[in-house]
């Protein structure tokens, strides 16, 4: 298997989400967007993906501008579509209109020199879930702190 090296992750998606399936998709980038991503200038925060007209986009990925690209550089915002299998598209498609579920990219990362986005179908998680799981974590690890204790 080829060698991955992350370049971003959405540290919050896994907080704010329960993330149901994932995903691995390609994207359709610019010269200067992937030299970008290269030095690690991506920020996940509040993007997220849609299906239209059968072709599957992620939206608000921030690639921050080239420094040494050219002057006329693209939107850092703007959609970019993902590369995904029919069956894929068509399985986001249909799970995405279930009440509460969206498309998340979870992380960004380069293997054999593209550029690879890793997203989810989830289901937001309301206020008290969040609270739940960070006492499971946390109870989690004191359990294993006081089995490492013990030996």
């Amino acid at each position: 298997m080829a060698e991955r090296q992350t370049v971003a992750v959405n540290r919050r998606a896994r907080h704010d989400y329960d993330i149901i399936e994932t995903y691995h998709a390609g994207l359709v980038l610019t010269g200067t967007e992937i030299k970008s991503i290269r030095s690690h200038r991506v920020d996940l925060r509040d993007a997220y993906g849609q299906v239209e007209r059968g072709e599957a986009w992620l939206y608000n990925m921030h690639i921050s501008p080239y420094d040494k690209g050219l002057r006329d550089s693209p939107d850092p915002r703007r959609r970019r579509k993902l590369l995904l299998h029919r069956r894929e598209i068509n399985r986001l498609l249909g799970r995405s209109l279930e009440k509460g579920l969206t498309i998340i990219p979870l992380r960004v990362y380069l293997e054999r020199g593209y550029a690879k986005v890793e997203i989810a179908l989830a289901r937001g998680r309301r206020q008290y879930d969040k609270r739940r799981a960070i006492a499971e974590r946390e109870a989690r690890r004191e359990e294993e702190r006081a089995f490492s204790r013990r030996r």
